[in-house]
């Protein structure tokens, strides 16, 4: 196993982009529970602190895919230096805004803004794999090294921000997230030589066109994807809530992503003989269907040994998913394509986590669960839609 990743490694510059890559997406983990915290805190309201969250990733997933389409377009390195800049602004402004109580918008507004200008890094990072490995089984354990690494940080991240901001000031968390993202995005844009080269608009020949035909089933499941994650998030905080232990939610969903992390570190070692488009349905095949066990199983120590299980389906089919989107795009818009896969998720969460809500106010925490089983599904239908690449 340890071979493939030796391999990999070996390309120059590949584990130090890796481990900067890791670094510099921490915000991605931490900054909407960040400004929850702050907010609710600040001001007492949950709801204030919904919107303003709310604000953060809706600036994030509209301007995502144009994000990367810049990258492609102007490389890597300028987007980057410019993305540490603003993001530093709008979140030192969004905290200040919290802190010093300004009226609303200004909080919303610049929440949004920093959603905006937060970078693009998972996209970008596997952009660098794309470019530096170019055997497709090499390649294929790259992917897998990030999302390893989106696990690692999904683990550690709110975890890391409820103790700074619970255990210092509350505005603590989002301070070393703006910390973490700053100085990661710049460490990563001084590292030229792993990045793609831009491919400019040129007037002497045709743009690369998108295959978007192949990309809207992925960018569905994506979506579907991303309501899970947040609905499940929901149902698990409200089903040990009903159960006297709130506080166990948080390990629950670390064992979640445990269980991911050690299924891509597997998966990335493995050479498939299935296709990535097969490997793809399957995986969304066996999550949604894991999923029907969710909503029956109240004792807390079993839902984590089924959260573990199922969390092992999850990495195999975001490599996938990565794999798929890579061989389907021209490499003149690669970092574009990847950011369709983050804005879906992002764009999922917020509803995902809204109507498991409103279930886990009305009926419970388990049957709050239904509403991963139905993104389940929705993910399923769309990844049957998928299309093999050319």
């Amino acid at each position: 196993m340890l071979e493939s990743y030796r391999r990999v490694f070996a390309h120059p510059g590949s584990a130090a982009f890796s481990a900067t890559g890791l670094l510099a997406r921490m915000p991605m983990s931490m900054m909407t529970l960040g400004i929850v915290i702050l907010v609710s805190t600040l001001t007492g309201s949950y709801g204030l602190a919904g919107q303003v969250s709310a604000a953060f990733v809706i600036g994030n997933a509209l301007v995502a895919i144009p994000h990367g389409r810049l990258a492609d377009r102007l490389g890597q390195t300028r987007v980057l230096y410019v993305d540490a800049v603003l993001f530093a602004l709008a979140t030192g402004l969004l905290i200040r805004a919290a802190t010093d109580g300004w009226a609303t918008p200004w909080p919303h507004l610049f929440a949004a803004l920093a959603g905006a200008a937060m970078p693009q890094i998972g996209s970008m990072v596997r952009g660098r794999w794309a470019h530096v490995v170019s055997d497709d089984a090499e390649r294929h354990t790259a992917f897998a090294v990030e999302a390893v690494a989106d696990e690692v940080v999904f683990v550690t991240g709110p975890t890391l921000v409820t103790f700074l901001s619970t255990l210092y000031a509350p505005q603590t968390g989002l301070l070393v997230a703006l910390g973490f993202g700053t100085v990661g995005t710049v460490v990563l844009a001084a590292q030229p030589h792993t990045a793609p080269r831009p491919h400019p608009p040129a007037s002497e020949r045709p743009a690369d066109a998108m295959p978007w035909a192949r990309l809207v089933p992925i960018a569905l499941a994506s979506v579907a994807l991303g309501s899970l994650f947040g609905a499940l998030e929901v149902a698990t905080v409200a089903h040990a809530g009903e159960n006297g232990h709130k506080s166990a939610a948080g390990l629950l969903l670390a064992v979640f992503s445990l269980g991911s992390m050690a299924a891509g570190i597997v998966a990335g070692a493995i050479s498939w003989r299935a296709g990535v488009l097969r490997r793809l349905q399957v995986g969304i095949g066996l999550l949604a269907a894991a999923m029907f066990l969710l909503p029956f199983v109240h004792n807390l120590v079993a839902l984590g040994a089924v959260l573990l299980v199922i969390g092992t389906t999850l990495a195999p089919t975001t490599i996938a998913i990565v794999s798929l989107l890579e061989a389907s795009t021209p490499r003149s818009r690669l970092t574009e394509a990847m950011a369709v896969f983050q804005t879906g998720i992002s764009a999922g969460l917020a509803p995902g986590a809204y109507l498991a809500g409103l279930v886990a106010d009305r009926a419970g925490g388990s049957t709050a669960y239904w509403v991963c089983v139905g993104s389940g599904v929705l993910a399923l239908v769309a990844a049957l839609g998928c299309r093999p690449a050319d």
